[in-house]
């Protein structure tokens, strides 16, 4: 990317509660330490009984993203980067806040880089799935929207059995496109975030399509690793 242009990281926070209890949400990341006490003495020698700790889970919801800054243009962003998150996806606060985002951007004619490597959530309420032919939808999906042709949308489709694409990332008018390798950024998530401890016998959630199942046991099978449960 050229010397002239930064990237600085976002974050948008909100409250996810579910009063029908009929979905789980589960954070990136997640620590919690039981506290370990000695029982309360009271006279006659009576302790206290020890509680049940309920951790509550519509805690405010951090999502970050990018934006590439023009540093010569008054710090005027050109391009934003969103890795989706389920929120996104599912009718609530995440969905309401990330579609204003995208409308704000367009008013804007801010480049959007739009990389979905979920499979739950609906994919409709954040692309305009009608308009991409069926041949071209995938497990996986990444679109490219120019602030300059709002009307034109690049889409990558991403299966699962394929590795993930490099994709052009739009900078200011006049720039070249700045090259994006998804697969090699994955990687680097795998690996430093040491995720190689991943118990891949547990079933997974949505469950894969059959070619997709298919594929992904004869993949897990040639590395020696365990398959997932039917």
């Amino acid at each position: 990317m050229p010397q002239s242009f930064c990237v600085e990281v976002k974050e948008r926070v909100f409250v996810c509660g579910d009063p029908k209890g009929d979905r789980s949400i589960v954070p990136d990341a997640y620590v919690t330490r039981r506290p370990t006490r000695k029982p309360t003495q009271m006279s006659g020698a009576l302790a206290t009984t020890e509680p049940v700790l309920i951790e509550l889970r519509d805690e405010p919801i951090t999502e970050a993203y990018l934006e590439i800054i023009d540093t010569t243009s008054g710090e005027k962003v050109v391009t934003a980067i969103e890795l989706l998150s389920p929120t996104n996806k599912r009718e609530g606060d995440g969905n309401d806040l990330y579609v204003r985002k995208q409308r704000e951007y367009r008013i804007a004619k801010v480049n959007q880089a739009e990389i979905d490597l979920t499979r739950t959530g609906n994919r409709d309420l954040v692309f305009p799935m009608n308009r991409i032919p069926s041949n071209h939808r995938a497990t996986y999906l990444a679109c490219i929207r120019r602030g300059t042709v709002p009307l034109k949308i690049e889409v990558y489709p991403m299966p699962l059995s394929q590795p993930l694409p490099v994709i052009a990332v739009p900078l200011g008018i006049g720039q070249k496109d700045a090259p994006l390798d998804l697969q090699a950024a994955v990687n680097a998530c795998y690996f430093n975030g040491r995720y190689g401890d991943i118990d891949y016998s547990q079933p997974l959630r949505p469950t894969l399509t059959q070619p997709d199942a298919a594929w992904c046991e004869n993949r897990l099978k040639s590395l020696g690793l365990n398959q997932p449960l039917s």
